[in-house]
């Protein structure tokens, strides 16, 4: 991310809940600050409340409780063409009989602005996502990734204070969602405005954003970097949500300082970093990465924990393979290593030794 020069929040959500129904809570106490400039997303399964926190960002949906503010100002009693943010949406909701040049003129005539200006800000907007010349052709004539740099433009042509972003990429296919995904980072970049993100895909979170919050049953689980996020979760919904991850269940025997002994089901102790265990006897789930993880060609390594384990299955993926072994009861432990050349692949039903260094794995309340 840019540094703005700002740490101050630009955009504020302060003890916001959100019920339908007036019983339950969709969104329970959200505390959220994002930075001027910033790239922040909203991760999530379904219904954990991403979206809906979004919806009342833009002023679709009203908080229950609690204040929404945008540069300070609370915006709550705002009405969403007021807030001067840009919206894109999944099906990029174009108006079909309008050309190119008509959708990206609407938001501005909404705005009063006078046609000199207005042709200005469209052609700079479509310069932008590289689609100056498709002004006078109407979104039945674009592909889908072409409808939506569109809506991109339009989210953009009025100089917004912030954009959100809700699921824009899902229709899209692989190839496309992924050079989607860095040409909205670069523009982001390059321009220096404040996104909001709504996606369940934790990849696509990875690869664009500045900071990624993690929602589940209405609350952040977690609020980080995308590096912080995958190398230290701090529990076990977002060691399993972010990236892919092992998980082996045992009984906290001791910690002492930022590590933690856990006796397996199968009876082995190992120790790991401590995370946020503290009772001896509690269970706990050990979270090692899958390429983290090493199968040992020449017996123990004294600056790894090993653990015994039986090859499942090995499927070669091009670059890596991925080996599938049952490890300490889990029977779909993964270890990811490099292709390299003339590395012989392990046979289902082979013995075999893994490891990894103590603190590559954490120790969390299931």
């Amino acid at each position: 991310m840019k540094d703005t020069g700002q740490n101050t929040a630009f955009v504020e959500f302060k003890s916001v809940q959100k019920s339908y129904d007036g019983v339950s809570l969709v969104v329970k106490d959200l505390n959220l600050a994002i930075k001027k400039g910033e790239f922040l997303t909203m991760l999530g399964p379904s219904g954990s409340g991403k979206t809906t926190c979004l919806m009342m960002l833009a002023g679709f949906e009203t908080a229950t409780n609690g204040e929404i503010l945008l540069d300070g100002r609370p915006i709550n009693q705002v009405p969403p063409h007021k807030r001067g943010i840009g919206m894109v949406f999944q099906n990029y909701a174009l108006f079909p009989h309008m050309t190119v040049g008509e959708n990206l003129a609407f938001p501005l005539e909404v705005r009063g602005m006078g046609k000199s200006e207005r042709e200005e800000k469209i052609n700079r907007a479509l310069d932008m996502v590289q689609m100056g010349d498709f002004s006078h052709r109407r979104p039945a004539q674009l592909s889908g990734g072409q409808q939506q740099r569109i809506a991109l433009a339009r989210a953009l042509v009025f100089d917004p204070a912030v954009v959100l972003m809700d699921e824009p990429l899902g229709a899209l296919d692989k190839q496309l969602r992924e050079h989607m995904q860095y040409e909205i980072k670069h523009l982001h970049n390059s321009l220096g405005i404040s996104v909001v993100y709504v996606t369940h895909d934790q990849g696509e979170a990875l690869t664009m954003s500045d900071r990624i919050a993690v929602f589940d049953d209405g609350r952040i689980q977690q609020l980080a970097s995308p590096q912080e996020l995958y190398e230290r979760p701090q529990n076990s919904f977002v060691a399993g949500f972010i990236g892919e991850n092992n998980r082996i269940m045992g009984t906290l025997v001791s910690v002492k300082g930022d590590h933690a002994r856990v006796k397996l089901q199968t009876g082995e102790v190992i120790t790991a970093a401590a995370v946020n265990v503290t009772t001896p006897g509690q269970q706990t789930m050990v979270s090692v990465r899958p390429e983290r993880a090493t199968i040992l060609t020449n017996g123990d390594q004294d600056d790894l924990q090993t653990l015994d384990a039986e090859v499942i299955e090995v499927v070669y993926m091009g670059d890596l393979f991925r080996t599938v072994l049952k490890v300490a009861g889990n029977e779909n432990f993964v270890v990811k290593t490099r292709n390299t050349t003339g590395q012989n692949l392990l046979t289902p039903g082979q013995k075999v030794k893994i490891g990894w260094v103590a603190s590559d794995a954490r120790a969390l309340d299931p």
